[in-house]
């Protein structure tokens, strides 16, 4: 992959173009009259119940909503004066958000109170960190199951972009490249993209995978994720595929409905470890498992992905990069909603065994 193109937005936020072999992106100045972007960032509050970080931004609440397809601001925009994307086409773009839920500059990652040693019972800091929109493609109507199969590499050459990148800064913690797809998820634009988000602390269900891997390693001198894998990989009800390079599996307590998980078979941290054989082979089979996922049912289904990265030293360490796909449809007609036992015990309720889930994906 050639370096990618970079532009200016009219507010300033930076824009990289991606193409593909043979492409050569065109961009046109952004000449929308937007406001300066808000000095007022986010706020993080510290909820001492849980121990957890609770990001406040109220500027988000004007964020776009459901635009009609004629109004898309994802959509190539060739005039420079109505889209996001100043071009008359593109392949994969990536820009900062305009409503970003994190952003400025931090020095370092944020501590916990008590670390610091502020023992006040409200404490908060500037929500400093990264949020960037990424397109998959200029295709309205499509999704990433759809893209050809150079296009879906070009994706994936991106998000390791883009994790290079961000792991670098100096108040970037973790970097969480993720899609939310379908209205059911709770989507509000309908062009196929996904999200890369830069927090300035680990987040709490990171921090909790960490805490069990580090226990499992004092206790047996193992890697939790290896062994978890190689499980799956020897017992074999719930895996779903195979290839030279990955793994997807439906793991033994799935939470939700629909859920597979997608690991390297060596382990690696993020993306910026895998070979470019091994980057190529999860692009195919991600984009397999997102095919397999849009015909369990009728309709093509609502999912949200996230994949799980860690940096190879410290507190993450311990970590094994891997993709989790989830879906809230547990039948054709029926959503699961995450109710109170979700929601406020964080008591997770199935509704469908994770065997029978993936013999119905092994099968499609």
């Amino acid at each position: 992959m050639s370096a990618p193109l970079r532009w200016t937005l009219a507010d300033g936020r930076e824009q990289l173009f991606f193409a593909l072999p043979g492409n050569t992106p065109a961009p046109v100045p952004d000449r929308r009259p937007l406001p300066p972007r808000d000095p007022e960032p986010s706020q993080l509050r510290f909820d001492r119940t849980t121990g957890q970080w609770v990001i406040i931004a109220a500027q988000r609440q004007d964020r776009t909503y459901k635009p009609p397809a004629d109004a898309c601001p994802l959509c190539p925009g060739p005039t420079g004066l109505a889209s996001e994307v100043p071009a008359p086409d593109y392949d994969v773009v990536v820009f900062e958000n305009r409503f970003p839920s994190l952003a400025g500059e931090g020095t370092h990652p944020v501590a916990s109170p008590d670390a610091a040693g502020l023992a006040a019972e409200f404490v908060s800091t500037p929500g400093n960190g990264r949020c960037e929109v990424i397109c998959f493609s200029p295709d309205h109507t499509g999704s990433f199951a759809d893209l050809p199969p150079a296009h879906a590499l070009l994706v994936v050459q991106a998000w390791r972009h883009r994790t290079a990148d961000l792991m670098n800064r100096p108040g970037v913690e973790e970097v969480f490249c993720f899609e939310n797809r379908g209205e059911e998820i709770g989507v509000t634009l309908a062009h196929p993209h996904g999200q890369i988000y830069g927090y300035p602390y680990p987040t709490p269900r990171t921090a909790a995978m960490l805490t069990q891997a580090r226990e499992h390693r004092i206790a047996h001198g193992t890697n939790l994720f290896a062994d978890l894998l190689a499980a799956e990989r020897g017992e074999g009800t719930r895996v779903v595929a195979q290839s030279e390079h990955f793994t997807a599996f439906v793991p033994f307590a799935a939470r939700w409905p629909v859920e597979v998980h997608l690991y390297p078979n060596r382990r690696v941290h993020n993306l910026t470890d895998l070979t470019d054989d091994e980057l190529a082979d999860f692009a195919t089979l991600y984009r397999n498992l997102l095919g397999r996922l849009d015909r369990i049912y009728d309709a093509p289904l609502p999912y949200m992905a996230a994949l799980h990265q860690y940096r190879d030293r410290g507190i993450q360490a311990d970590g094994y990069f891997h993709v989790e796909l989830m879906s809230i449809r547990r039948s054709a007609s029926k959503l699961k909603y995450l109710a109170a036992s979700e929601s406020a015990m964080d008591a997770f309720i199935a509704d469908v065994t994770p065997e029978v889930v993936a013999a119905r994906l092994r099968d499609l």
